[in-house]
């Protein structure tokens, strides 16, 4: 037997007990909906490690307390990773924020940049201190502003409230080490 017939074996098979029901879930992957027949590997819960601090920038009266943080976790796809056409990973972004006092005629909104603030993307107002949206960038940085309500632009018009930046950008910063130690971390989002 040749190992393309063997291989053809196995697939006729496989293709054979999925079509009379066979269970195809497995531990790490997902089967829903639209895809019965598809495997996906499930979005798992990224580690501690991914979590984006926000950082309060003081520049309102009363935001010196707020807290906030992003869980980011990698898009679902049927390969492991999810990549966008242009080769940058997919990431699932959950931001979570406490202690903003509401404002009348004003909305907390939240934007992704590039850290060159070449590309910003504004994600909306946060519902209830929280919001999801889908990353396609490599690095990024998350801000928190405060603008009118209603108001939508392409770029923040109002102070920034909070502001962290994606894992992947905290490698291409040497603020606090080396010649730059008395540079203040929390500048560029570190705690």
């Amino acid at each position: 037997m040749t190992a393309t017939s063997i291989l053809l074996s196995v697939v006729l098979t496989l293709s054979m007990s999925l079509a009379n029901g066979a269970s195809t879930s497995a531990p790490g992957l997902e089967v829903s909906g639209d895809h019965a027949n598809a495997c996906v590997v499930a979005s798992l819960p990224g580690p501690e490690y991914y979590r984006i601090d926000l950082v309060p920038t003081r520049r309102l009266v009363g935001s010196a307390s707020v807290n906030g943080y992003g869980d980011v976790y990698f898009a679902s796809s049927p390969f492991g990773v999810a990549l966008t056409s242009t080769g940058h990973y997919a990431y699932d972004l959950k931001v979570e924020v406490s202690g903003l006092r509401e404002r009348s005629g004003k909305e907390y909104v939240l934007w992704v940049t590039s850290p060159s603030l070449d590309e910003i993307h504004r994600i909306g107002p946060l519902v209830d201190g929280r919001l999801s949206t889908r990353v396609e960038m490599n690095k990024y940085l998350v801000v928190l502003t405060l603008e009118d309500a209603g108001v939508t632009s392409n770029k923040w018009q109002g102070p920034v409230v909070m502001r962290g930046m994606s894992r992947s950008g905290l490698m291409h910063t040497m603020a606090g080490h080396g010649p730059f130690e008395s540079e203040p971390c929390a500048q560029y989002g570190y705690r």
